[in-house]
């Protein structure tokens, strides 16, 4: 039976990131995507222009209309601009029994835009955080979202341990920001393992942390550990980021989801 994943994010037109890097990585993985669209963006490679919340009463049209009809066995959830947003899809969320929650905590983009800034955090971490069996904040969003400044291993291990607390089942936070080695740090509640890969040096980086967790959602789809989620994961990305592919003239690139998985 084909599995099927929910996204719910913001739509990126340059299809380098949000719903449309969903889909892409979805694809490559045989799996089937819907989407709950949050917000239309208007970016580039270079920059986001900005951002239009979709209204509260389509986005529980979204949500009706797809769980009625199709079969979820994960969720990632990506770009939610805005606090009604947030608190209506942690209660759909809970209210439809879903599972397999993948929780991509984005407050801004890669190259500099402010999504979620104030109240929106705070929303998150009492709404959004304690649905999630998995989260994966990258090194500044793991600030951020902890109050402590993670700039290394240690730090990121005091960090998820902090974001557990909030009620996340699982934190996975993302190296790929140090300086040196591309090391991410799982937390279960209990022990910290470390996944650790050679850092990259490339301008294909936009989009990454989105694959990243919808990778992590399509093996909890058919249900694999996260060990085996991320060692894959890591993989994908690293023949993503690495195979000739450029688009665009900005400072960082889509990856190319051509590659094997």
């Amino acid at each position: 039976m084909q599995k099927i994943v929910l996204c719910i994010g913001s739509y990126d037109q340059s299809g380098c990131s949000g719903l449309i890097a969903d889909i892409k990585t979805l694809q490559a993985y045989r799996f089937y995507a819907v989407t709950i669209m949050t917000a239309l963006t208007a970016q580039n490679t270079h920059r986001v222009e900005g951002i239009y919340p979709v209204p509260l009463e389509m986005i529980g049209q979204q949500f009706d209309t797809i769980v009625e009809d199709f079969e979820i066995s994960a969720v990632k959830i990506g770009l939610i601009p805005y606090v009604k947003a947030i608190e209506l899809v942690a209660t759909l969320v809970k209210g439809f029994g879903l599972n397999n929650i993948v929780i991509d905590p984005v407050l801004k983009s890669s190259t500099g835009f402010e999504f979620l800034k104030g109240d929106l955090i705070q929303v998150l971490k009492e709404m959004l955080i304690p649905i999630a069996d998995v989260i994966t904040p990258n090194l500044h969003e793991a600030s951020i979202l902890s109050g402590i400044e993670v700039t290394d291993a240690n730090s990121m291990k005091e960090a998820a341990v902090k974001i557990a607390e909030l009620g996340a089942k699982n934190v996975v936070i993302k190296g790929g920001h140090l300086e040196q080695r591309a090391i991410d740090c799982l937390y279960d509640g209990i022990k910290f393992n470390f996944f650790d890969a050679p850092k990259l040096t490339t301008r294909k980086t936009r989009g990454s942390g989105d694959t990243f967790a919808t990778i992590l959602a399509a093996h909890l789809a058919r249900k694999d550990d996260l060990f085996t989620a991320i060692d894959n994961a890591k993989k994908f990305l690293a023949r993503a980021m690495s195979h000739q592919f450029i688009i665009g003239s900005g400072k960082e690139g889509p990856l190319n989801y051509n590659v094997p998985i």
